[in-house]
């Protein structure tokens, strides 16, 4: 005997496994070619960042799906790659993908700078203007948060605590190529 509890975990896994046939059936769209998310009308791929230090990473889009992953850094950048109802499938710098419950992104926009550097101790120059021959401000590490403030198309202004600069927008996670950001 189903109970009402029961039938709408099923319902809610029922709905999650059409959204994501929906999805393998329809590659995402590039940042070139984003299209208005079916909940909130906003663009879907689009960055967010995560809104506290403990967000759970779900399997499927309810609290009855399992728990594949913890977050635990306010500010993450994550992008959301779907809606469904309260809930956004999220990916990370890493590739992983999973749902997020809305209310635990936050629109701030920020980034991680280099993720994908894997040499060990290298720095990337924080600069006092978008230019290649300006002055470092600070040498930033690979997988520094930093909070996006502008990006004109290939530098970001962005600032790491209490210092601001410019980095090579190609060196950021978290903002698309060539996007502009005010």
């Amino acid at each position: 005997m189903e109970t009402g509890r029961m039938a709408a975990a099923r319902r809610s896994v029922l709905a999650g496994l059409v959204l994501l046939a929906a999805m393998a059936a329809a590659p995402l769209a590039n940042a070139q070619d984003m299209q208005a998310g079916s909940v909130t009308g906003l663009p879907v791929p689009r960055y967010v960042s995560l809104k506290t230090d403990r967000v759970n990473l779900r399997e499927g889009p309810s609290k009855e799906h399992r728990t594949r992953w913890v977050y635990q850094r306010a500010g993450l950048p994550v992008e959301i790659v779907a809606e469904f109802e309260t809930w956004r499938r999220v990916r990370d710098a890493d590739g992983s993908e999973g749902w997020v419950l809305h209310s635990l992104l936050s629109g701030r926009r920020t980034a991680l700078v280099a993720p994908w550097s894997k040499t060990k101790g290298e720095t990337f120059p924080l600069r006092r203007e978008a230019e290649e021959n300006a002055a470092v401000v600070a040498r930033l590490e690979s997988g520094v948060i930093a909070n996006v403030l502008s990006c004109a198309g290939s530098w970001c202004r962005i600032s790491v605590g209490d210092t601001q600069g410019f980095l090579r927008q190609d060196r950021l996670w978290g903002v698309y190529p060539n996007e502009k950001v005010d």
